[in-house]
């Protein structure tokens, strides 16, 4: 592939904007020709080897450059980032420049063989991928140092320079990807394949994961109703229906993985390989040589980091965790207070402000999320990290253990140490109502209409402009500046972990919870897809095969749940009354069914594969001809 870049004209007779590049006001014009030098430069000088172009906006200060790619240039850059694309004979293979003419659908004049969420992406990479050489500092600003292996977008960012770089949206495409979304109110799957191809592989699994939870959750739902209109407090007959959401909760997760592995097998990120993984563009140290590579890129030493992980990140997530436990505990006192003011006064009033310690726990729990939230990703960011995933694999960590203890240390604690079943019904009632409300709220309605309020004054303001440039143009990219940014699919997927873990946990206290979930994820995936379409910038896509360690958090969850449906069964006074002269007996009783429910949980992980057995065939084939070639070398 080095030849080939050698002879990439960077030329376009016809440029298709495709990444949109914010500069901060008054940016000095030596950093901004350097800045746009270093794009448009050769490879083999250090640059990203795209196109740019300013776009001529309302006050004309110049801060906005489009960049796109010649075609040529986002082929090697296909090649360069590992997507692999469908040949002609129908199998899935990396893509090459050298072998372009045996994809499918290729053609030296079809720009459209390649997304645009791909071309967006590749456009990404390589920026992300600017780093600095023999340069001291960025020029015009001799506080912003830059060293060798340094990435120069980051440096910009964390020095103001450059406010933000982001995708511009298609409009025509967005229109008819809504309509086919959300634009209809009826039950139908989702248009995964093109959720893919506009928004890239990470979002539409995501979706697709939703939609499938949300089917799985309907045979708990419609199990959950009669239990809890006919036996509310019948728990011997609780037992059948624990048992069925154990089962459940492996089947669903093992058979997840299967859909998942057939849709990632097609849009060809199954096949990717890791050593494309570049270094994050967060990621800095000296610059060396990849032993596996060979490629200069930035080196870090390990013991540094596992020092700030183990001395200070460790120790800061202990300290929230303990926070929280004392918040807990300032609840509790507040539903004693609700208690005995209910029995001093019996009226509605009183009985209404029952609910009220569990609403405010709920929100404080919800706010306690978010702020941890922040703390985490910060601390995860100094952690230094070289990869995405790996950085992504330590933050989720961060936050799957303190949202854990924050969302459920008080039902294990009114459960197990209270023993107060009634209290804990209404206790996880409240808490999964009052979360599904305020995410909806936080997460949909309100960015929707702060951003319609905005879209309105904007609107206001092109009427008025005065411009030879495109004027359709320069409104959407003065708009889509000042949406909001999809952070991506950690809160989307966490919601939906938290959720799991309330209906299956304890669902042999409370069975409607799958009633609500069902209801709660019917919304969602509409009020999502507004979001995406209508609320934030379009996001980079991002290639992935499978939902990553969000998979290992669902099964362990899942595990718990066992435990947990265990002891409360083992706790109700039918089961206890089948021991009555030795609590011992009740216990080994209850280990031995928790055991074999485990054992017949992990013997249908393995049974059932995670992969189809039509597509362990082409991989399998894959590999083959793979060392065939090897050998003929």
């Amino acid at each position: 592939m080095e030849e080939s870049w050698s002879f990439l004209d960077t030329f376009e007779p016809n440029f298709r904007p495709l990444v949109v590049i914010e500069l901060a006001k008054g940016t000095k014009e030596e950093t901004i020709k350097w800045f746009t030098k270093r794009i448009v430069d050769k490879k083999a000088n250090g640059g990203a080897q795209l196109l740019v172009k300013p776009l001529v906006t309302e006050n004309g200060d110049g801060t906005i450059y489009l960049v796109g790619a010649s075609h040529l240039r986002l082929l090697l850059g296909a090649e360069a980032v590992g997507l692999v694309k469908e040949c002609n004979d129908n199998s899935m293979r990396t893509f090459t420049y050298s072998s372009r003419k045996t994809f499918k659908d290729f053609a030296d004049d079809n720009h459209n063989f390649l997304t645009v969420a791909e071309c967006q992406y590749i456009i990404k990479h390589e920026l992300e991928n600017l780093r600095a050489k023999d340069e001291k500092m960025i020029p015009g600003y001799p506080q912003a140092k830059l060293y060798p292996g340094k990435s120069v977008v980051r440096r910009l960012l964390t020095s103001g320079i450059l406010v933000q770089i982001f995708p511009l949206h298609d409009r025509e495409e967005l229109k008819k990807l809504s309509h086919s979304w959300y634009g209809q109110v009826k039950v139908r799957y989702q248009p995964l394949d093109e959720i893919r191809c506009y928004f890239g592989e990470t979002i539409a699994l995501y979706f697709g994961f939703l939609e499938y939870f949300t089917f799985a959750l309907i045979p708990m739902a419609v199990i959950g109703i009669p239990y809890y209109v006919f036996a509310w407090e019948d728990y011997d007959k609780y037992v059948m229906f624990a048992a069925f959401n154990l089962l459940w909760s492996t089947a669903i997760l093992e058979v997840w993985k299967r859909i998942s592995a057939v849709m990632t097998y097609h849009w060809g990120t199954l096949l990717m390989k890791r050593q494309f993984e570049e270094p994050r563009s967060g990621f800095h140290g000296v610059l060396g040589i990849n032993p596996i590579t060979g490629r200069e890129e930035p080196v870090y030493s390990s013991i540094k980091r596992q020092l700030r992980i183990y001395l200070v990140s460790l120790p800061f997530v202990c300290l929230c965790l303990y926070f929280s436990l004392y918040v807990m505990m300032i609840y509790f006192d507040l539903e004693q207070w609700a208690l005995v003011y209910h029995e001093e006064n019996e009226s509605n009033f009183s009985s209404l402000m029952l609910f009220v310690p569990s609403i405010i726990y709920a929100v404080v729990i919800e706010i306690m999320n978010r702020i941890y939230r922040y703390a985490a990703e910060f601390l995860t960011s100094w952690e230094n990290h070289r990869l995405e995933s790996s950085y992504q694999n330590h933050l989720i960590l961060k936050v799957l253990v303190f949202n854990f203890l924050n969302c459920f240390a008080s039902l294990f604690y009114i459960a197990f140490v209270l023993f107060d079943m009634k209290l804990l019904r209404q206790s996880l009632a409240t808490l999964l109502i009052t979360s599904q409300i305020l995410n909806q709220f936080a997460e949909s309605l309100l960015p929707y209409w702060l951003q319609k309020r905005h879209k309105k004054r904007m609107k206001k303001r092109m009427c008025s402009l005065k411009t030879d440039t495109d004027l359709s143009l320069v409104e959407q990219v003065t708009l889509e500046k000042e949406m909001g940014t999809y952070f991506g699919t950690f809160d989307d997927y966490l919601e939906l972990f938290l959720q799991f873990g309330y209906v299956s946990l304890f669902s042999c206290v409370y069975p409607l919870a799958a009633v609500f979930a069902v209801l709660n994820n019917i919304t969602e995936i509409y009020s999502d897809a507004l979001k995406m379409c209508r609320v934030y910038k379009r996001p980079f896509a991002e290639p992935t095969a499978n939902i990553g360690v969000w998979q290992l958090a669902f099964e362990t969850m899942s595990v718990i749940s066992v435990v947990t449906n265990c002891i409360l069964i083992g706790m109700s006074p039918q089961v206890n009354a089948l021991f009555p002269d030795s609590k011992m007996d009740l216990i080994l009783t209850v280990a031995l069914v928790e055991h074999l429910l485990l054992a017949i949980k992990f013997i249908m992980a393995f049974v059932i594969p995670d992969k189809p057995r039509d597509i362990q065939i082409k991989l399998a084939k894959l590999e083959f001809e793979s060392l065939e070639a090897l050998k003929q070398q």
